[in-house]
């Protein structure tokens, strides 16, 4: 029996070894340079310029991971997917996370071996249209034809949606957000769907964005967020508690400009959250300013909202339920305590 339990007690030493030395945070640590799976093209979420240059609130989510796990937020290689390649990237170990206006299913969560961490951004599908259609609402669309994206909940929504309404459409499916977008433009479809916030950005970048109206149904839950693999629990608390601490930074009105001086902040939770008390980062293997870090490299939640996607930008999306819970929205993150 002692020679079993020694036997075991030797196997578990060499897996948790081995575990530790193939960690998803020891092989970005050891590559320096996290990789991050993002969409083909959204405008606000995750778009690159002419020069190749990533920005959105997506891309944020990223570049915050990367300086509390490397100290740099500009250390990360964005990987664009489609709707179809996302997960198989991830599952492949392609990919470090996935931060891709990715809804949170059942099916993704338990069945693909996939763990989402959190929602970065609350969304649910819609439909838009040309203003000269003359359609007000989504009920008007029986015989309609949809341009819609493959490989997406949209997709089964959509299916959903006519179906349960009586009504029938011709589904105009291709795989891309430019695909997408480009069939509508020329007119190959009555209608664009996609979740609401998709809907405005494609609308930002359209010749005339006031020739086209998003109709006022919201048709499903859409919430989006970071993916990680299933089984790496140090790598999935990372990523989690970098999203949340970008939210709890906004609740505690604490800016990017700010974290120099949070420190000597008179909340206790803002001085652990920057790592001058209790060093809670070090539990995950980062330093103890990991947090503060992220917080400074991008901003708190509402910084990156507003600067990617918010009234005062081409997208020009509210807050909303994206609004945090102190103010009438449902942006949540658990206490750092």
């Amino acid at each position: 029996m002692k020679k079993i339990m020694l036997m075991t007690a030797a196997a578990v030493a060499v897996s948790g070894s081995v575990f530790a030395q193939d960690s998803t945070l020891d092989v970005v640590k050891a590559r320096g340079e996290l990789i991050c799976g993002v969409s083909t093209g959204v405008a606000g979420f995750s778009i690159a310029d002419d020069s190749g240059n990533y920005t959105g609130l997506d891309v944020d989510v990223c570049r915050a991971v990367a300086a509390a796990t490397l100290g740099d937020a500009q250390a990360v290689k964005f990987v664009p997917l489609t709707s179809k390649e996302r997960f198989t990237a991830l599952q492949s170990g392609e990919i470090d996370v996935l931060s891709r206006n990715t809804t949170w299913t059942y099916t993704r969560d338990v069945d693909l071996g996939l763990e989402f961490v959190g929602v970065s951004y609350y969304d649910g599908q819609g439909f838009m249209v040309r203003k000269d259609l003359g359609v007000a609402s989504a009920s008007e669309l029986d015989g309609a034809s949809v341009c819609v994206i493959t490989g997406t909940t949209t997709e089964l929504n959509l299916a959903d949606y006519f179906a349960s309404n009586g009504m029938s459409y011709e589904g105009v499916v291709v795989e891309t957000n430019a695909e997408t977008n480009q069939n509508y433009e020329a007119g190959r479809c009555d209608v664009f769907t996609t979740d609401a916030s998709g809907l405005a950005a494609n609308r930002s970048q359209m010749a005339e964005p006031a020739a086209h109206v998003i109709l006022p149904e919201i048709i499903s839950k859409e919430p989006l967020g970071p993916v990680v693999r299933h089984g790496d629990n140090v790598w999935g608390d990372i990523v989690r508690w970098t999203l949340n601490s970008l939210i709890i930074a906004e609740e505690k009105g604490l800016t990017a400009a700010g974290v120099a001086d949070a420190g000597n902040s008179g909340d206790p939770e803002v001085r652990r959250l920057v790592g001058a008390e209790g060093d809670k980062a070090s539990s995950l293997g980062l330093d103890s300013d990991a947090f503060g870090r992220a917080i400074a490299a991008v901003g708190n939640y509402g910084e990156i909202f507003e600067r990617n996607v918010g009234p005062n930008t081409p997208v020009g999306l509210e807050r909303g339920l994206n609004q945090l819970w102190t103010k009438g929205g449902i942006m949540y993150a658990p206490p750092f305590r």
